[in-house]
């Protein structure tokens, strides 16, 4: 995961300068969940709100599992945009939302900072027991985003980098772009100090979780590293060099539904399991270059026609 999971939902963002949005992030944005049920509200009944944070690719996977869900005949809606983990995880446990597509790492992470798994298998194996009560997570999609550290051709030759340890060598001398939650959490500027020894010049907070204003401010050389997810087909349209992670700064991130254990029934994890068993990374590639990419798809057309596709429209 991914960090921070995603592209940008507006291509207007590409037009706003690095420092605007820098700005724009310690903002007093409106909250996406201003007209969510009141706390509780949602687990006394009613259609499962699956939610999702605010990049493309969580907000693709939130229509997959509605759409899986009313397929089946299971009434579904979502609430997506709603921000960072440290927000979502709020509105589940408050009742606002139900469901929400995520990372098996990083939410590892987030529930145990003292957390050290970072295989597929010894992630999940920890997850369940670090999850609060109340909460749960699925079956673990084979799909996997992760994040990752790019940068330009032209900055990789200036400083001969191929991995995070070239990197952590000139860190000084870089500008590094990463979602604002990054400079607090253990795989963002303090994993990479710990294990690279990179502490960057300047810390660039961009909240469109690597999508075309990150981008544009690497081409611009605004930045000179940035934390782009692994199924961003923004790294192949443009040429981005993935820096490589020998010392896994960061852990597996297979793609798991974190739900309300008082909402999910049997026949709705059921059905969200299914929607796991067929999910792929190549699917996520696919599927952001579908929304984000030169064809504009709207999301939930996007996760319909692969519903249909994997006969889990219903």
């Amino acid at each position: 995961m991914t960090i921070y999971r995603r592209l940008a939902r507006k291509a207007a963002l590409v037009a706003v300068p690095v420092v605007a949005l820098a700005l724009c992030a310690c903002g007093g944005a409106s909250n996406p969940l201003s007209t969510a049920p009141a706390s509780g509200q949602a687990s006394a009944g009613g259609a499962i709100v699956v939610g999702s944070a605010n990049f493309t690719e969580s907000e693709i996977l939130a229509d997959i599992y509605a759409g899986a869900l009313n397929g089946a005949g299971v009434q579904a809606t979502t609430k997506t945009g709603i921000g960072s983990r440290e927000v979502y995880v709020k509105a589940l446990q408050d009742g606002s939302i139900d469901a929400v597509p995520d990372y098996s790492g990083n939410l590892l992470r987030y529930f145990d900072k003292n957390a050290t798994a970072v295989s597929a298998a010894d992630v999940m194996k920890a997850l369940p027991a670090a999850t609060p009560k109340g909460l749960a997570v699925l079956d673990p999609a084979n799909a996997e985003d992760k994040d990752s550290i790019v940068v330009t051709q032209a900055t990789a030759d200036k400083y001969s980098l191929k991995t995070l340890a070239d990197l952590g060598k000139v860190c000084d001398q870089i500008s590094l772009g990463m979602p604002p939650e990054a400079k607090d959490r253990p795989q963002g500027l303090p994993g990479l100090k710990a294990k690279y020894g990179c502490t960057p010049k300047q810390f660039v907070p961009l909240s469109d979780g690597g999508g075309p204003v990150t981008i544009k401010a690497l081409q611009d050389n605004q930045i000179q590293a940035a934390d782009v997810f692994t199924t961003s087909p923004l790294i192949s349209q443009n040429h981005l060099v993935t820096l490589e992670d020998p010392q896994n700064n960061f852990a597996a991130q297979q793609v798991v539904p974190l739900v309300r254990t008082d909402r999910i029934t049997d026949k709705a994890k059921g059905v969200l399991n299914k929607v796991q068993a067929a999910l792929t990374t190549a699917d996520l590639v696919k599927l952001n270059d579908e929304v984000s990419g030169s064809a504009k798809q709207d999301p939930k057309a996007a996760a319909d026609a692969w519903l249909k596709e994997k006969g889990l429209a219903g």
